[in-house]
């Protein structure tokens, strides 16, 4: 299913705002200040936007396992390599942790948004009904 360019947005800044809270969430954690926010965000992001691509070419975008997996598992990817090449460490408490983080966030938003679609659905298709009647 094609999206619009509006809903593609929607998706890849969603997506970039799990990162941002992923990040700050992590800053604050361990006393991290706020100038070290893109440090820590830029390879995550840069994960993100490879995964917007390989959801996007798998046509589902939303979807939880056709948009949000691929997503999750390049900002992971890309994320680790990234830090690995700017000489963090990337010890396996904290890859587990990200991946857990990132993994409810990223996928997270849209369950929301497909529990929504299905409640939106379910009324509309109840709001027709009795008015057939």
């Amino acid at each position: 299913m094609t999206r619009s360019p509006l809903a593609l947005a929607v998706a890849l800044l969603a997506d970039l705002a799990a990162v941002a809270v992923f990040a700050l969430g992590g800053l604050d954690s361990h006393g991290g200040d706020l100038a070290r926010f893109a440090l820590v965000a830029a390879p995550f992001a840069a994960g993100v936007l490879v995964g917007e691509v390989v959801a996007v070419l798998l046509g589902r975008p939303f979807a939880l396992l056709r948009g949000g997996v691929p997503v999750w598992a390049a900002a992971l990817v890309v994320g680790f390599a990234g830090r690995a090449l700017l000489g963090d460490d990337v010890p396996l408490s904290f890859a587990v942790v990200t991946a857990v983080v990132l993994g409810v966030l990223v996928i997270g938003w849209r369950a929301v948004v497909l529990v929504v679609r299905v409640l939106h659905d379910r009324r509309q298709s109840a709001s027709s009904a009795s008015s057939a009647r």
